[in-house]
């Protein structure tokens, strides 16, 4: 059992690295050119795959992403059976990452509560 287990990450991870080169390389669509694979999980049949990506498009251009990204699906996906040899080529679903964005909002809010804090400390000793 924890076998299966590690082969399904690796595979996973091998998904990644593949992907990233595809996209890389391969795909010419001017919407899917500032995009970063940040995970993949597999099921254990291998028959889906979760991509989970970011980019450094705007919040209004995201929909353009996705609209790329899904007319680039069936392509990434016989590329990945032409490089991976697996008896299933799972099919491919791109979930957008929020965990990024989410990181440099929360680091934005410690950075401005530390901020409030000196000023509140700095006026406290002032008096």
């Amino acid at each position: 059992m924890p076998k299966d287990y590690s082969r399904t990450l690796r595979v996973a991870d091998q998904i990644q690295r593949e992907l990233a080169d595809l996209m890389q390389h391969e795909i010419k669509d001017p919407r899917v050119g500032q995009i970063t694979i940040t995970a993949v999980e597999v099921t254990r049949d291998y028959s889906h795959a979760k991509v989970f990506y970011t980019t450094l498009a705007s919040k209004e251009d995201l929909f353009l992403v996705e609209i790329g990204l899904d007319h680039a699906k069936g392509f990434l996906r016989s590329s990945l059976s032409h490089r991976m040899k697996l008896r299933v080529t799972p099919q491919l679903q791109f979930i957008y990452d929020e965990s990024v964005e989410r990181g440099v909002r929360l680091s934005k809010l410690i950075d401005e509560a530390i901020a409030q804090d000196k000023i509140s400390h700095h006026t406290d000793s002032d008096s």
